[in-house]
């Protein structure tokens, strides 16, 4: 059974088809790439996926639940999570309260309980920083847990992102552009995390990506769009070799 079904997925904007016919299964565990050039429909296709669209045709089923068209808090809880290519962190709040606000989807006290403090508020609030700190750990950010987000060098940030992702508990991981912005050491080390997060939480990962160098060394297979429409899907060896993919992707 996939875990990620899409079917004729289809949007368009002023007439202009953002999505054109889009279809991909991706099997539990997989780390699947979707490639191609700026304005090919990447990032609408993820935003499609978390509600923030809604197609104008197909379905998308996770674990063969039609979550089509839901909101976007409804499709984080079912199982979808994400981050962006331009980081989205609370800077104001601590790096432990970024996580903190990602387990608000499993962790719950009334708002009487928070205001009066009462016994419930307390120990939920103790079980949210203990899962907090689980996760800091995983990405060596415990040490940085009482440091404002936005005091963290970047690729630290990228990771705080992800861990805050993970603390919704998804099903589906979903990463725009990660490697954006970072340098090679910082892409190799992100690599090796990407690998970690999914054998660490048996994690499936989708991501975005035009690092060439990232995709053949993660992803197990691929699909090209361009101007909305698939160029290509399979093994990423293959896909990468494939002559349309050089000539309208690679640009050779």
């Amino acid at each position: 059974m996939s875990l990620l079904e899409v079917k004729n997925l289809t949007i368009s904007f002023g007439g202009l088809r953002a999505v054109d016919d889009f279809h991909v299964e991706i099997q539990k565990g997989q780390l699947y790439g979707l490639i191609g050039p700026n304005g090919a429909g990447k990032t609408t296709f993820f935003n499609l996926l978390t509600g923030v669209y809604k197609p104008d045709e197909g379905i998308i089923k996770l674990e063969e639940r039609d979550i089509t068209g839901l909101k976007t808090i409804d499709i984080n809880k079912a199982g979808i999570a994400r981050t962006f290519q331009n980081i989205r962190l609370f800077k104001e709040l601590t790096v432990l309260d970024n996580v903190k606000v990602g387990l608000h989807n499993h962790y719950h006290y009334s708002t009487l309980e928070g205001i009066f403090r009462l016994p419930k508020y307390h120990r939920v609030e103790k079980e949210m920083d203990e899962r907090a700190m689980e996760l800091l750990k995983v990405f060596e950010l415990d040490k940085e847990a009482d440091y404002l987000a936005s005091n963290l060098p970047y690729g630290k940030q990228r990771k705080l992102e992800i861990a805050r992702a993970l603390a919704t508990q998804p099903k589906l991981l979903l990463l725009d552009e990660p490697a954006a912005g970072m340098n090679p050491n910082e892409t190799g080390e992100l690599m090796d995390t990407i690998r970690f997060v999914r054998d660490k939480f048996d994690m499936t990962i989708l991501l975005i990506e035009h690092d060439m160098k990232l995709v053949s060394g993660i992803c197990e297979e691929l699909t090209v769009l361009n101007f909305g429409r698939i160029l290509t899907q399979g093994k990423t060896g293959v896909v990468l070799n494939d002559p349309q993919v050089i000539t309208a992707y690679l640009g050779e």
